[in-house]
Protein backbone atom coordinates (compact mmCIF):
# COMPACT_ATOMS: atom_id res chain seq x y z
CA UNK A 1 0.00 0.00 0.00
CA UNK A 2 3.26 2.10 0.85
CA UNK A 3 3.94 1.70 -2.75
CA UNK A 4 0.87 3.14 -4.54
CA UNK A 5 0.79 6.18 -2.08
CA UNK A 6 4.02 6.99 -3.11
CA UNK A 7 3.06 6.66 -7.05
CA UNK A 8 0.19 8.35 -6.25
CA UNK A 9 1.92 11.45 -4.57
CA UNK A 10 4.48 11.28 -7.70
CA UNK A 11 1.71 11.46 -10.14
CA UNK A 12 0.23 14.52 -8.33
CA UNK A 13 3.41 16.58 -7.83
CA UNK A 14 4.60 15.97 -11.27
CA UNK A 15 1.20 16.81 -12.71
CA UNK A 16 2.13 20.50 -14.00
CA UNK A 17 5.19 18.68 -16.04
CA UNK A 18 2.78 15.88 -17.01
CA UNK A 19 0.73 18.06 -18.92
CA UNK A 20 3.44 19.66 -20.40
CA UNK A 21 5.71 16.87 -21.71
CA UNK A 22 2.31 15.63 -23.09
CA UNK A 23 1.57 18.55 -24.84
CA UNK A 24 5.26 18.38 -26.57
CA UNK A 25 4.77 14.47 -26.92
CA UNK A 26 1.39 15.42 -29.10
CA UNK A 27 3.05 17.90 -30.78
CA UNK A 28 5.77 15.89 -32.07
CA UNK A 29 4.26 13.01 -33.44
CA UNK A 30 3.00 14.18 -36.44
CA UNK A 31 5.40 17.01 -37.10
CA UNK A 32 6.90 15.29 -40.21
CA UNK A 33 3.67 14.38 -41.45
CA UNK A 34 2.09 16.73 -44.36
CA UNK A 35 -1.48 16.61 -43.00
CA UNK A 36 -0.59 16.61 -39.46
CA UNK A 37 -3.13 15.76 -36.52
CA UNK A 38 -5.84 15.01 -39.66
CA UNK A 39 -4.52 11.37 -39.54
CA UNK A 40 -5.83 11.26 -36.10
CA UNK A 41 -9.37 11.26 -37.57
CA UNK A 42 -7.81 9.70 -40.93
CA UNK A 43 -6.80 6.65 -39.51
CA UNK A 44 -9.95 5.71 -37.37
CA UNK A 45 -12.11 6.79 -40.24
CA UNK A 46 -10.42 3.95 -42.40
CA UNK A 47 -10.27 1.34 -40.11
CA UNK A 48 -14.30 2.03 -39.33
CA UNK A 49 -15.25 1.57 -42.49
CA UNK A 50 -13.43 -1.36 -42.93
CA UNK A 51 -14.87 -3.03 -40.09
CA UNK A 52 -18.20 -1.73 -40.71
CA UNK A 53 -18.11 -3.39 -44.61
CA UNK A 54 -16.79 -6.66 -43.19
CA UNK A 55 -19.14 -7.17 -40.22
CA UNK A 56 -21.76 -5.12 -40.55
CA UNK A 57 -22.07 -5.42 -44.14
CA UNK A 58 -20.66 -8.88 -44.75
CA UNK A 59 -20.90 -10.62 -41.68
CA UNK A 60 -24.22 -9.53 -40.39
CA UNK A 61 -25.83 -8.40 -43.66
CA UNK A 62 -26.62 -4.94 -42.47
CA UNK A 63 -28.85 -5.93 -39.60
CA UNK A 64 -29.10 -3.78 -37.05
CA UNK A 65 -27.91 -4.39 -32.97
CA UNK A 66 -30.88 -4.39 -30.42
CA UNK A 67 -29.89 -1.93 -27.36
CA UNK A 68 -30.29 -2.53 -23.49
CA UNK A 69 -33.61 0.06 -23.56
CA UNK A 70 -34.98 -2.03 -26.50
CA UNK A 71 -33.77 0.90 -29.25
CA UNK A 72 -32.97 -0.67 -32.32
CA UNK A 73 -29.30 0.70 -33.88
CA UNK A 74 -27.46 0.72 -36.98
CA UNK A 75 -24.57 -1.31 -36.74
CA UNK A 76 -22.07 1.51 -37.80
CA UNK A 77 -23.36 3.51 -34.94
CA UNK A 78 -22.93 0.75 -32.04
CA UNK A 79 -19.52 0.09 -33.82
CA UNK A 80 -18.51 3.86 -33.77
CA UNK A 81 -19.19 4.46 -29.86
CA UNK A 82 -17.14 1.40 -28.79
CA UNK A 83 -14.26 1.63 -30.86
CA UNK A 84 -13.68 5.42 -29.86
CA UNK A 85 -12.16 3.69 -26.98
CA UNK A 86 -10.56 1.14 -28.80
CA UNK A 87 -8.36 3.84 -30.85
CA UNK A 88 -7.19 5.39 -27.29
CA UNK A 89 -6.93 1.81 -25.09
CA UNK A 90 -4.89 0.06 -27.85
CA UNK A 91 -2.19 2.53 -28.75
CA UNK A 92 -2.09 3.23 -25.31
CA UNK A 93 -1.13 -0.26 -23.85
CA UNK A 94 1.42 -1.19 -26.91
CA UNK A 95 3.26 2.36 -26.51
CA UNK A 96 3.12 2.67 -22.53
CA UNK A 97 4.58 -0.51 -22.28
CA UNK A 98 7.93 0.63 -23.75
CA UNK A 99 7.47 3.92 -22.49
CA UNK A 100 10.48 3.78 -20.24
CA UNK A 101 12.96 1.94 -21.66
CA UNK A 102 12.75 4.14 -25.14
CA UNK A 103 13.24 7.19 -22.98
CA UNK A 104 15.63 6.41 -20.71
CA UNK A 105 18.14 8.80 -22.05
CA UNK A 106 15.22 11.58 -21.50
CA UNK A 107 15.53 10.29 -17.65
CA UNK A 108 19.52 11.07 -17.26
CA UNK A 109 19.01 14.37 -18.45
CA UNK A 110 15.63 15.52 -16.71
CA UNK A 111 15.15 15.40 -13.05
CA UNK A 112 11.70 14.17 -12.51
CA UNK A 113 10.00 10.19 -11.11
CA UNK A 114 10.21 7.26 -14.16
CA UNK A 115 6.50 6.61 -12.92
CA UNK A 116 5.17 10.46 -14.65
CA UNK A 117 6.67 8.51 -17.96
CA UNK A 118 3.73 6.37 -18.78
CA UNK A 119 1.55 9.02 -17.67
CA UNK A 120 2.66 11.89 -19.87
CA UNK A 121 2.12 8.93 -22.38
CA UNK A 122 -1.33 8.60 -21.87
CA UNK A 123 -2.24 12.13 -21.94
CA UNK A 124 -0.74 12.90 -24.68
CA UNK A 125 -2.90 10.33 -26.22
CA UNK A 126 -5.91 11.47 -24.39
CA UNK A 127 -5.90 14.88 -25.98
CA UNK A 128 -6.64 13.12 -29.24
CA UNK A 129 -9.16 11.24 -27.23
CA UNK A 130 -11.32 13.83 -26.42
CA UNK A 131 -11.28 15.41 -29.91
CA UNK A 132 -12.67 11.86 -31.66
CA UNK A 133 -15.21 11.43 -28.90
CA UNK A 134 -16.00 15.05 -29.39
CA UNK A 135 -16.39 14.06 -33.32
CA UNK A 136 -18.63 10.82 -32.91
CA UNK A 137 -20.54 13.22 -30.27
CA UNK A 138 -21.74 15.79 -32.83
CA UNK A 139 -22.26 13.23 -35.56
CA UNK A 140 -24.59 11.31 -33.46
CA UNK A 141 -26.60 14.63 -33.37
CA UNK A 142 -27.60 13.75 -36.77
CA UNK A 143 -28.98 10.32 -35.67
CA UNK A 144 -31.88 9.33 -33.28
CA UNK A 145 -29.24 9.12 -30.59
CA UNK A 146 -28.68 12.48 -29.19
CA UNK A 147 -27.67 14.03 -25.73
CA UNK A 148 -29.70 12.84 -23.33
CA UNK A 149 -28.77 12.82 -19.20
CA UNK A 150 -27.13 9.79 -19.51
CA UNK A 151 -24.19 11.91 -21.46
CA UNK A 152 -23.18 13.02 -17.56
CA UNK A 153 -21.64 9.80 -17.07
CA UNK A 154 -18.67 10.06 -19.30
CA UNK A 155 -16.59 12.03 -17.90
CA UNK A 156 -16.35 9.11 -15.39
CA UNK A 157 -16.01 6.21 -17.39
CA UNK A 158 -13.05 8.36 -19.02
CA UNK A 159 -11.38 8.69 -15.81
CA UNK A 160 -11.64 5.14 -15.00
CA UNK A 161 -10.04 4.63 -18.68
CA UNK A 162 -7.27 6.85 -17.53
CA UNK A 163 -7.00 4.38 -14.06
CA UNK A 164 -6.75 1.42 -15.67
CA UNK A 165 -4.30 2.41 -18.40
CA UNK A 166 -1.65 3.88 -15.67
CA UNK A 167 -2.42 0.76 -13.62
CA UNK A 168 -1.67 -1.93 -16.32
CA UNK A 169 1.48 0.58 -17.67
CA UNK A 170 3.21 0.44 -14.39
CA UNK A 171 3.16 -3.35 -14.96
CA UNK A 172 3.91 -3.41 -18.62
CA UNK A 173 6.66 -0.75 -18.68
CA UNK A 174 8.61 -2.32 -16.05
CA UNK A 175 8.35 -5.95 -17.07
CA UNK A 176 9.22 -4.42 -20.80
CA UNK A 177 12.64 -3.00 -19.11
CA UNK A 178 13.53 -5.87 -17.42
CA UNK A 179 13.09 -8.23 -20.14
CA UNK A 180 12.18 -7.26 -23.96
CA UNK A 181 10.40 -10.04 -24.90
CA UNK A 182 7.23 -8.71 -23.06
CA UNK A 183 6.76 -5.91 -25.53
CA UNK A 184 5.59 -8.59 -28.46
CA UNK A 185 3.57 -11.07 -26.01
CA UNK A 186 1.59 -7.44 -25.39
CA UNK A 187 1.26 -6.78 -28.73
CA UNK A 188 0.03 -10.40 -29.08
CA UNK A 189 -2.24 -9.52 -26.84
CA UNK A 190 -4.11 -6.66 -27.77
CA UNK A 191 -4.76 -8.42 -31.23
CA UNK A 192 -7.04 -10.76 -29.14
CA UNK A 193 -8.61 -8.29 -27.03
CA UNK A 194 -10.34 -6.20 -30.57
CA UNK A 195 -11.96 -9.84 -30.60
CA UNK A 196 -12.46 -10.62 -27.06
CA UNK A 197 -13.96 -6.95 -26.21
CA UNK A 198 -17.62 -6.37 -27.44
CA UNK A 199 -16.54 -4.23 -30.19
CA UNK A 200 -16.93 -5.33 -33.60
CA UNK A 201 -19.79 -7.73 -32.52
CA UNK A 202 -22.56 -7.82 -30.14
CA UNK A 203 -22.37 -9.85 -26.99
CA UNK A 204 -25.88 -10.39 -25.77
CA UNK A 205 -25.38 -14.08 -25.61
CA UNK A 206 -22.81 -16.28 -26.35
CA UNK A 207 -23.50 -20.11 -26.15
CA UNK A 208 -21.93 -23.30 -26.18
CA UNK A 209 -23.47 -26.14 -25.66
CA UNK A 210 -26.29 -25.01 -23.98
CA UNK A 211 -24.05 -22.86 -21.95
CA UNK A 212 -24.29 -18.81 -21.41
CA UNK A 213 -20.53 -18.04 -21.57
CA UNK A 214 -20.99 -13.94 -21.46
CA UNK A 215 -19.37 -13.92 -18.18
CA UNK A 216 -15.87 -14.66 -19.44
CA UNK A 217 -16.30 -11.79 -21.81
CA UNK A 218 -16.65 -9.24 -18.10
CA UNK A 219 -13.58 -10.74 -16.60
CA UNK A 220 -12.03 -8.26 -19.94
CA UNK A 221 -11.68 -4.88 -18.16
CA UNK A 222 -12.49 -3.19 -21.16
CA UNK A 223 -15.74 -4.98 -21.52
CA UNK A 224 -17.09 -2.61 -18.32
CA UNK A 225 -15.18 0.81 -20.10
CA UNK A 226 -16.11 -0.14 -23.71
CA UNK A 227 -20.13 -0.90 -22.52
CA UNK A 228 -19.71 2.04 -19.98
CA UNK A 229 -19.20 4.58 -23.26
CA UNK A 230 -21.92 3.09 -25.29
CA UNK A 231 -24.11 4.02 -22.79
CA UNK A 232 -23.29 7.83 -22.48
CA UNK A 233 -22.84 8.32 -25.87
CA UNK A 234 -26.44 6.35 -26.66
CA UNK A 235 -28.54 7.35 -23.99
CA UNK A 236 -29.35 3.82 -22.80
CA UNK A 237 -28.70 3.42 -19.00
CA UNK A 238 -26.84 4.77 -16.08
CA UNK A 239 -24.21 1.73 -16.64
CA UNK A 240 -22.45 2.61 -13.41
CA UNK A 241 -25.34 1.18 -11.29
CA UNK A 242 -26.94 -0.96 -13.69
CA UNK A 243 -24.42 -3.94 -12.37
CA UNK A 244 -22.95 -3.06 -9.93
CA UNK A 245 -21.04 -5.94 -9.71
CA UNK A 246 -18.93 -5.70 -12.85
CA UNK A 247 -18.44 -1.86 -11.45
CA UNK A 248 -16.62 -3.28 -8.28
CA UNK A 249 -14.88 -5.80 -10.16
CA UNK A 250 -13.44 -3.29 -12.78
CA UNK A 251 -12.42 -1.13 -9.74
CA UNK A 252 -11.31 -4.42 -7.88
CA UNK A 253 -9.12 -5.28 -10.85
CA UNK A 254 -7.91 -1.69 -11.86
CA UNK A 255 -6.72 -1.80 -8.04
CA UNK A 256 -4.87 -5.08 -7.61
CA UNK A 257 -3.70 -3.70 -11.01
CA UNK A 258 -1.84 -0.11 -9.22
CA UNK A 259 -0.81 -2.22 -6.45
CA UNK A 260 1.44 -4.74 -8.13
CA UNK A 261 2.50 -1.99 -10.54
CA UNK A 262 3.36 -0.05 -7.83
CA UNK A 263 5.40 -2.09 -6.45
CA UNK A 264 7.32 -3.96 -8.85
CA UNK A 265 7.68 0.16 -10.48
CA UNK A 266 9.80 0.99 -7.33
CA UNK A 267 11.68 -2.22 -6.95
CA UNK A 268 13.21 -1.90 -10.25
CA UNK A 269 13.41 1.53 -11.33
CA UNK A 270 16.62 2.32 -9.80
CA UNK A 271 18.21 -0.28 -11.76
CA UNK A 272 16.35 0.06 -15.19
CA UNK A 273 19.92 1.83 -17.13
CA UNK A 274 21.40 -2.01 -15.82
CA UNK A 275 18.89 -3.38 -18.21
CA UNK A 276 19.65 -1.21 -21.08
Amino acid sequence: MKSMITIIKEQISSFYLILRLSAFEMKSANVNNYLGRFWEVLNPAIQLVIYWFIFGVGIRGGQKITLDNGVQAPFFIWMVTGMVVWFFVNPMITSTSKSIYSRLQLIAKMSFPMSAIPSYVIMAGFYSHLMLVALVTIILQFTQFKLTVYFIQLPYFMLATLIFLLALALITSTLSTIVRDVQQIIQSITRMLLYLTPLLWHTDKLEFKNMDLTFLLKLNPLYYIVEGYRASLLGTSWYIWEDSTLTLYFWGITLVFFLVGSILHLKFRNRFVDYL
